[in-house]
């Protein structure tokens, strides 16, 4: 299990993912909502310990961050406030379980190991074409049963592709579900990591260029 804790004391973030460590969980810290979009963006958690009150983009939109991305990260809300109407409006944001301070280290790791089994239970299919194996639970990829090593965002784009079964898949479909919205429309972001992909997944190239519509899976291509 990895963790991501997003906590902006240093003494109690970093408590925690000493504890952490000692129970055999990895854990990274975000010391604001900044930090915390930019390991979200570069690394695969399983779960986010997330602190509301945080300086920069708050907790909350950190969170609304998580399930806008689609991934199903579960994310665990800590808080000083112990109010139920916190506990809702936390809850009714997408959290998926609440912690209130000060708490006991090993209520946190009861409660992360029960989200971990808990989403073990809801994994998305694993999807296989032209020779291509992907598990969007492990963020895996192998080619003929050879595990290839994908970035973040390279993963991302090939998951829209094998998802559209061999169908055309546009560049702006492929900029909305795969980027942010902030996202430059004209950027040639999806050209440049359509081509860093094809090459990190080796020939024959299983993706082909639809010239002035789109990219598509080979769903035939002849693997030799």
């Amino acid at each position: 299990m990895r963790v991501l804790i997003v906590e902006d004391e240093p003494y109690l973030a970093e408590a925690i993912r000493d504890g952490l460590r000692l129970e055999a969980i990895a854990a990274d810290i975000a010391g604001d909502g900044d930090a915390a979009l930019e390991l979200l963006s570069v690394n695969a958690y399983d779960i986010a310990v997330l602190d509301r009150d945080i300086p920069g983009p708050s907790g909350d939109e950190v969170a609304a961050h998580i399930v806008d991305s689609g991934t199903g990260m579960p994310i665990l809300m800590l808080t000083a406030a112990d109010r139920l109407d916190d506990k809702a409006s936390g809850f009714e944001l997408g959290a998926d379980d609440y912690l209130t301070k000060p708490f006991a280290l090993k209520e946190l790791v009861l409660r992360l190991r029960a989200l971990d089994r808990r989403r073990a239970h809801h994994r998305p299919p694993v999807r296989e074409i032209a020779g291509l194996r992907l598990d969007p639970f492990r963020r895996e990829v192998f080619r003929d049963g050879k595990y290839v090593a994908l970035t973040r965002k390279q993963f991302a784009v090939l998951e829209v592709l094998v998802a559209a079964e061999g169908g055309v898949v546009s560049a702006e479909d492929l900029l909305e579900r795969a980027w942010d919205e902030n996202a430059d429309p004209f950027t040639n972001a999806v050209r440049i990591t359509v081509s860093a992909l094809r090459k990190r997944l080796g020939e024959p190239w299983v993706i082909a260029t639809v010239p002035g519509v789109g990219y598509r899976i080979e769903a035939g291509a002849d693997r030799g």
